[in-house]
């Protein structure tokens, strides 16, 4: 009987490294991808190099990954990159770089799940997806918060299409998470650790097949609600 596997993207730090080991001891496959990965393939875990910005980089991948380990059962469309940004001051990251955090944060997800779909289906395996409690709510010339408003929907559209299909879809939406992004204003908020987050994650795709846990919230304690 073929071990069920999980493939995790932007796996190289943060909320992807801690979901990736915590896959791992819950005794899956894992499959760690990321930009920077130099290739790597062992019995029970894959450093994979993808760029979910490309279409044809993820569709490759998933193709080797069914290819070598017979099937796929859990997708985390985890990649995603911020920038400070402003659009009514000079402040923050000029316009000429927003771009890739668009096309990561936004398309990255849309691509992933459009290559994973078949493997998912044919496993009837499950989609999850990091959005961002910012997504949830207005924050003053924030692109990123934007962003992640459209993965929210993303998701929900995704969700909606695959009815019949059995596979599940889930949108993980963390407020401020112990990372290498954190603002220089909100270093001293309460945070998250990653393995916080990675713990919704495991907990959303150990239901049962018979249930779709289709929206999770998480907030460090005395996070408020508007940050």
């Amino acid at each position: 009987m073929m071990e069920n596997v999980f493939l995790v993207t932007g796996a190289s730090r943060g909320i992807g490294a801690a979901t990736a080991a915590l896959a791992a001891d819950a005794g899956y496959r894992v499959v760690r991808a990321s930009r920077s990965a130099e290739e790597s393939v062992g019995d029970r875990g894959w450093d994979a190099k993808c760029d979910v910005s490309s279409f044809d980089s993820v569709q490759e991948l998933m193709s080797r990954v069914e290819s070598r380990w017979g099937r796929i059962d859990v997708v985390f469309a985890n990649a995603g990159v911020s920038v400070d940004t402003s659009f009514v001051s000079s402040a923050g990251a000029k316009p000429s770089e927003w771009t890739d955090m668009v096309v990561t944060n936004v398309c990255g997800p849309a691509f992933t799940a459009r290559a994973a779909m078949p493997a998912l289906i044919r496993s009837g395996g499950h989609l999850v997806v990091t959005g961002s409690a910012a997504g949830r709510g207005v924050r003053p010339g924030n692109l990123y918060s934007a962003t992640k408003w459209a993965v929210t929907g993303l998701a929900q559209a995704i969700r909606a299409e695959a009815v019949g299909t059995g596979v599940r879809v889930t949108v993980v939406q963390p407020g401020l998470v112990d990372t290498d992004a954190i603002p220089a204003s909100r270093v001293g908020d309460p945070k998250l650790a990653p393995e916080d987050v990675g713990r919704a994650v495991l907990y959303a795709v150990s239901q049962p097949s018979t249930v779709d846990v289709n929206e999770i919230l998480i907030r460090p304690t005395g996070q408020a609600a508007h940050r």
